[in-house]
């Protein structure tokens, strides 16, 4: 076998490695670490006025709209079921911080009377957002919710304590949504319950 070619092969890679290389220091020239500084070079007759950045608005638009209520009214009725099963866990992610702790407050202290919260979610009758607002980068909206729930919290011994589990009553909730629209993560948090 004559591996000669093989030999040759690199040997001519290697030689069209070596003249791209030096094409290319040839262009661009090499680095010796005695450049005058460019910024000397130019005369600096103008001033340079610094504007302060733009705020950036964010439209939210009727599509924009609509496809937050449906979220919306999804998240509320997880929201309103899971608080009243005590399983906020699943939802912490819908939650801010404060609104969190203020549900995890409530279950605590319903666990330490030994209460139970019976909840029947019937259905949302309305949802339409009340106010919008932008805070730097903070996109708030509010939305009216009216509901039909059957809701009654019962003792250790199962006495009604409030609520009747035979009634639908109707609510009428205003929650304030957030969401940080420079965020690529799309999901809402739910940043209070009484607005």
């Amino acid at each position: 076998m004559n591996y000669s070619f093989e030999y040759i092969d690199i040997i001519l890679l290697a030689m069209i490695a070596g003249f791209i290389f030096l094409r290319l220091r040839g262009i661009l020239g090499k680095k010796t670490g005695h450049e005058d500084d460019m910024a000397s070079s130019f005369a600096h007759d103008f001033d340079f006025k610094k504007t302060p950045p733009k705020r950036e608005i964010y439209e939210f638009n009727e599509d924009d709209k609509k496809e937050f209520l449906k979220g919306a009214q999804i998240a509320y009725e997880t929201i309103i079921t899971s608080f009243a099963s005590g399983k906020i866990t699943d939802i912490k992610s819908l939650l801010n911080q404060d609104v969190y702790n203020s549900f995890d407050e409530a279950i605590k202290e319903r666990s330490l009377k030994h209460l139970k919260n019976e909840t029947t979610f019937i259905g949302i009758n309305s949802a339409e957002i009340k106010d919008q607002n932008q805070k730097n980068d903070l996109l708030e909206v509010s939305v009216n919710f009216i509901s039909e729930i059957i809701t009654c919290i019962k003792d250790k011994e199962n006495k009604i304590v409030s609520g009747d589990p035979q009634k639908i009553k109707k609510v009428n909730d205003t929650w304030k949504f957030a969401r940080n629209i420079k965020s690529p993560n799309p999901n809402w948090q739910l940043i209070e319950t009484e607005v």
